[in-house]
């Protein structure tokens, strides 16, 4: 449900709300955000040099480096510990290296005839005599295809397939098709935990359209060592395994299921690799309340390269990543003329969001600065685009979320200091735990308000170029832009400086992520 607020805050309020912050009129350095150096910074962040700045890259390397050395630039104190602006976390990745397969003496070609993902299986050195067919291996309330079938210590082969599309062509896939096939995920699930020595999934998808990738998908945790390998074929080389004559893949759907004698020779190798990706952070010490934190972030990395083709991410997130470098810089201004925070504030630039928000993931099982002394955290993530089914003034608006939630001191600092200095468009329409765009869990925010520190996250809302290629810094609006960074200024100015930290005395109540 869509709910605007506007300027409308008592005078009285504003005056309580915002009475504590050093002697000066912050909006002297709130009309400091400069909409040029957004613009200068953000076609440096989002442009090619730095590769669409997917994590564990080189393109991710550079944007932390040049970030870091902003910080620096500025006089922020290193803030990831030991003198470091760079908190280092370790992920991992499954890589294939030699493989083979040989069917009675004939040997056959990878992604022509065969294909093994990095992630999925088993490496080691079989020789196949014997295999299950499965059919199509299914097993559940209606169908039993296991029924008196040997599966425990067997190689089992079975359809990629159900009744329904198995006369269908087949899409073009790249690589196993798993992600995104919860059907055939089940199956291999499924022999995995009954014994299968071994799984052949035979699948429509050959000749590859898409190479498979040797190197498989990151993850923060190290993979376990695999036992059961899994391998996908061709209806030729599946035909030939069972040593019968079929024509096409529907063919197999009339293969008795049963145990066949076989002769088969395959070889994987496979090692995991072990990689590296960090949250830049640096830090503006407070004075009086030093040890009190108030953290804003956003994340620098996006989506990469894939093949020639870069994702820019110019507004995702490289409008939050430049957004926190000019605070950074603004608040750096203001501490040298004098006018320091009173609550030390850590600008923190994550990475591993688009993973799976894997950097402030990290950040909040490893905090460098206590949580529970954690004042807030703001989280900048697309501030510089309209949405265009937005229905209020286009140019003067910002979707806020959290702020009903965790504290309630948080609605009414941003009304009042968004009533006192900026005077925009606030959009709340998200913050309904039963939104369908889920919104609240898809940012680096969502890591603080899981350990109880409250949040607000501002976002401009989706468009035609989120996630593509075509996400480049000409198509931002430099001006509203500027409006948006003004007002989380005045946000953390209030939240820095204040007698008490944030209460915290609203239940998160949000459902299962």
């Amino acid at each position: 449900m869509k709910q605007l607020f506007f300027s409308a805050v008592g005078l009285l309020s504003t005056t309580l709300l915002l009475a504590q912050a050093p002697k000066v009129n912050p909006d002297k350095y709130g009309k400091m955000v400069s909409a040029d150096l957004l613009k200068k910074e953000l076609y440096i962040i989002a442009g090619a040099e730095m590769e669409g700045r997917e994590t564990a890259t080189p393109g991710q390397k550079k944007a932390a480096a040049y970030i870091e050395n902003h910080f620096k630039q500025h006089g922020l104190l290193p803030g990831a510990g030991k003198g470091s602006y760079q908190q280092l976390y370790p992920l991992y990745q499954d890589s294939i290296g030699k493989t083979s397969l040989q069917v009675y003496q004939f040997n056959f070609g990878f992604d022509e005839h065969y294909s093994v993902a990095p992630n999925l299986g088993a490496a080691g050195n079989w020789q196949i005599n014997e295999l299950v067919y499965a059919g199509f291996g299914i097993k559940d309330n209606e169908k039993n295809d296991y029924a008196n079938l040997p599966i425990q210590g067997n190689w089992v082969m079975i359809l990629d397939a159900t009744p329904a599309d198995i006369d269908k062509p087949a899409a073009p896939m790249q690589g196993m098709r798993v992600v995104g096939n919860t059907g055939l995920q089940n199956k291999i699930n499924y022999l995995r935990t009954n014994g299968a020595k071994g799984i052949i999934v035979v699948s429509k998808d050959f000749p590859k359209g898409l190479a498979t990738p040797q190197k498989g998908n990151m993850n923060m945790n190290k993979p376990t060592t695999a036992t059961v390998p899994v391998i996908q074929v061709s209806y030729q080389v599946a035909s030939s395994m069972l040593n019968k004559v079929v024509d096409n893949y529907a063919g197999l759907k009339n293969v008795s299921a049963g145990k066949y004698s076989t002769s088969v020779k395959t070889s994987i190798e496979k090692t995991t690799l072990q990689l590296e990706s960090s949250n830049v952070i640096g830090i503006i010490e407070g004075t009086d309340k030093k040890d009190e934190y108030l953290v804003i972030t956003s994340h620098y990395d996006h989506l990469g390269k894939r093949g020639n083709d870069i994702y820019y991410g110019a507004d995702d997130d490289g409008s939050g990543t430049v957004s926190v470098m000019e605070l950074a810089r603004v608040f750096a201004q203001a501490k040298a003329k004098g006018h320091g925070p009173r609550r030390t504030i850590v600008f923190m630039t994550v990475s591993g969001e688009e993973k799976g928000l894997w950097g402030s993931a990290y950040y909040g099982n490893n905090p460098i600065f206590p949580l529970n002394k954690t004042t807030a955290n703001l989280n900048i993530d697309m501030v510089g685009r309209i949405d265009p089914s937005y229905k209020g003034d286009s140019n003067n608006y910002v979707f806020v979320i959290g702020e009903d939630k965790l504290s309630s001191d948080l609605q009414p600092i941003s009304d009042a200091v968004n009533s006192k200095y900026v005077k925009m468009e606030l959009d709340r329409r998200y913050n309904d735990p039963k939104d369908p765009n889920r919104f609240y869990y898809r940012s680096d925010h969502y890591n603080f308000a899981a350990k109880g520190v409250p949040i607000i996250f501002y976002f401009n809302g989706v468009h035609k170029d989120y996630h593509r290629t075509t996400d480049t810094p000409d198509k931002i609006n430099y001006p509203l832009m500027q409006k948006r960074v003004h007002l989380v200024f005045h946000t953390a100015w209030e939240m820095a400086n204040r007698d008490d930290m944030l209460k915290r005395d609203m239940p998160l109540n949000m459902p299962a992520r």
